[in-house]
């Protein structure tokens, strides 16, 4: 369905009619979509309320800017006001974990738990990518493309999916040249929108300092082997979120929710469960 959210229109879907409510957002702006969470936190439909949608700028959402994290946060809280849901899970994978976070900080009176996969707390990743791009046996990555899609500087969404072709492989602990294949051709392209993020977002990127006013409970996940967002990127939001718990899966890239999906899945649902009955019980 499409909901009118802060000015343009959001591509929602809710699966599940669960007493918790779970907002759950992509990834890579311009590229991500609700495939990605659906695909995810989907599967927790039997127990919670699931609500996956396209950001603005995303997937089938309106193209309507500005492309901020402010707006984005703005955008998450709209949507929970709309769905009536006092407080929400709030998670969010790589790019969409980056606004899990701030939602979480600036809005915890909202929140009941944090679920975060693959994500950094400010823009140190991106140095730490480009070194394990170049480093990689699997394939060899054109510093061109690989420079222009992590500096936002891709020129039309052919160029754009183009350089997603290119980086795709580094994604996953196992390649599987197919499916890359499958990914690229599944993926939306909105190139103004990932322009924006990494030209605009990226650089000044540090939200560190507000991880320590987190109250929820929050979960960490990450794939070992993640190139994009490595482990230590993790690392640093668990100690920085109190309380944090943190989950390496050690036969997983950046999508342990899929290499690992029946490990990742049954790392939330039990820290949810155990979450969710706190909550509860404070209130």
């Amino acid at each position: 369905m499409f909901v009118d959210i802060n000015g343009t229109r959001l591509n929602v879907e809710i699966l599940g009619d669960g007493e918790e409510t779970v907002i759950a957002h992509h990834g890579a702006p311009g590229l991500g979509s609700l495939a990605e969470p659906k695909a995810s936190f989907g599967r927790l439909a039997d127990t919670y309320r699931v609500v996956v949608f396209d950001a603005r700028g995303s997937g089938a959402s309106g193209l309507t800017g500005p492309f901020t994290h402010e707006q984005w946060v703005a955008d998450v809280e709209a949507l929970r006001a709309w769905l009536g849901a006092e407080r929400v899970v709030i998670a969010g994978g790589s790019y969409g974990g980056f606004i899990a976070m701030e939602y979480a900080a600036r809005h915890p009176s909202r929140v009941s738990a944090v679920v975060l996969r693959d994500t950094s707390a400010d823009n140190a990743n991106q140095e730490l990518a480009v070194r394990n791009a170049a480093a990689s046996s699997r394939v060899r990555v054109d510093p061109a493309k690989l420079d222009r899609i992590m500096s936002g500087t891709v020129r039309d969404d052919a160029d754009l999916r183009d350089c997603w072709r290119e980086i795709l492989p580094l994604y996953d602990h196992d390649y599987d040249p197919a499916k890359v294949e499958q990914r690229v051709a599944a993926t939306p392209y909105h190139y103004e929108t990932h322009n924006y993020a990494f030209a605009v977002n990226q650089p000044n990127y540090d939200i560190k300092h507000l991880l320590p006013s987190i109250t929820a409970p929050t979960l960490v996940t990450v794939g070992r082997h993640d190139w994009i967002t490595p482990v230590s990127c993790s690392e640093t939001i668990a100690g920085l979120v109190p309380g944090a718990e943190l989950r390496v899966f050690e036969k997983s890239g950046h999508s342990p929710q899929v290499e690992e999906a029946e490990a990742w899945e049954s790392a939330v649902r039990d820290f949810l469960g155990t979450a969710l009955r706190g909550v509860r019980d404070r209130h």
